[in-house]
C-alpha cells in the first residue's frame, strides 16, 4: 500500500501584536491636545497658584491678628475690590501705557549703550583697563542718587526719567556680555582657529553664541533695575502725566491704603509678566541652542 502523507496544515494564527514603535494616538491626542504639555503646563502653573493662594492667606492672618488698623493694613478682599473698581474705570491701563512706553524707551537706549560699552571693553585691554572697574562701580549706584543730577540736567521731564533708567541698566547689561566673553572656554576658541576662523567670523560664530546664557542673565538684571529706576523716578518726577508710579503717590499723599496696595499688585503683575514672557521665553530658547535644556 502506498503511505498517504497527511496533507500540512496551516499553524494556527496567532494574534497580531502592534509594534511599541507605532504609537497609538489618545483621546487628548486625537482631539488635539498634547499630553505632556498639559502636564508641564500645570507643573509649571501650579507652584506659582499655591504661593500666591500662601502669600494672600499670611496677609489675611497678619490683618485678623489686629497688627495694625484696618486702614492702614486693609484685607486682600477690600484690595481686590479696590483694584477691580481701578481695571474697571480704565485708569490703571492708562497708567500702564505711559509707564511701559517710558520703560521701553529707556531699556532699548540702555541695550544699546551698554552693549557698545561692553564689546569696547571685551576688545579692548586699554579700555578694560580703564573703565572695567568704573562699570561694576556705577552698576552698584542706588538709582535714587542718580535723580538730584538728573532733575538739574534735565528739569522735571522725560528726560530726567530715562536718564536714570539707562543709568541703572546699561551697567549691568555691559557687565553681562564682559562676563559672558570672559567665560567662553578657551577649548571653543582655539577649535575655531584650528577649522581657520577669522577674527570676526570667530567672534560671530564661537564667542558670542558661546557667551549668550551670561549676556542673557545681563539683560534680566538690567531689565530689573531699569524698573526699580523707572518706578523710583515716577514716585519723584510727576508733571500730570498719569502713570504707575504717580498713582502710587497720588495714593501715598491721600492715605489711602487699599488703593496704594493695589498699584503695588499691578506693578508686581507686570514685573511677573515681563519676565516670564520675554526673559523667560529668550532664556528658554538659548538655553536650548546650548543644550542646557532639561526634558
Amino acid at each position: 500500500m502506498l503511505a498517504v502523507e497527511p496533507s500540512s496544515t496551516s499553524e494556527p494564527s496567532t494574534p497580531a501584536v502592534l509594534d511599541d514603535s507605532v504609537s497609538v494616538p489618545s483621546g487628548d491626542a486625537r482631539r488635539g491636545r498634547d499630553p505632556d504639555r498639559t502636564r508641564r503646563l500645570w507643573l509649571a502653573t501650579w507652584p506659582k497658584v499655591a504661593a500666591i493662594a500662601l502669600a494672600v492667606l499670611v496677609w489675611q492672618i497678619v490683618v485678623w491678628s489686629g497688627w495694625r488698623k484696618e486702614y492702614v493694613l486693609p484685607s486682600p478682599p477690600t484690595v481686590f475690590k479696590e483694584l477691580g473698581s481701578l481695571i474697571a474705570d480704565g485708569s490703571v491701563f492708562e497708567a500702564i501705557g505711559t509707564t511701559m512706553r517710558r520703560a521701553a524707551v529707556g531699556y532699548a537706549l540702555a541695550l544699546v549703550i551698554g552693549g557698545l560699552i561692553g564689546a569696547v571693553v571685551v576688545s579692548s585691554k586699554i579700555a578694560r583697563s580703564a573703565v572695567g572697574s568704573l562699570i561694576t562701580g556705577l552698576q552698584t549706584m542706588p538709582s535714587i542718587a542718580w535723580f538730584p543730577l538728573a532733575i538739574l540736567l534735565f528739569k522735571l521731564t522725560e528726560g530726567a526719567i530715562t536718564f536714570v533708567v539707562v543709568l541703572g541698566a546699561a551697567p549691568s547689561i555691559a557687565n553681562g556680555l564682559i562676563t559672558g566673553v570672559d567665560h567662553v572656554p578657551p577649548l571653543l576658541v582655539k577649535a575655531g582657529r584650528t577649522i581657520g576662523a577669522g577674527r570676526l567670523g570667530l567672534l560671530r560664530h564661537v564667542v558670542l553664541p558661546a557667551a549668550m546664557p551670561n549676556f542673557v542673565g545681563g539683560l534680566k538684571q538690567g531689565w530689573a533695575f531699569a524698573w526699580r529706576s523707572l518706578l523710583a523716578g515716577e514716585l519723584l518726577v510727576t508733571f500730570g502725566v498719569v502713570s504707575i508710579g504717580s498713582q502710587l503717590d497720588v495714593y501715598r499723599q491721600q492715605s489711602d491704603s487699599a488703593g496704594l496696595l493695589a498699584i503695588m499688585i499691578v506693578i508686581l503683575v507686570v514685573g511677573i509678566v515681563v519676565d516670564v514672557a520675554a526673559f523667560g521665553t529668550l532664556d528658554r530658547w538659548v538655553r536650548r541652542r546650548h543644550g542646557l535644556a532639561g526634558d
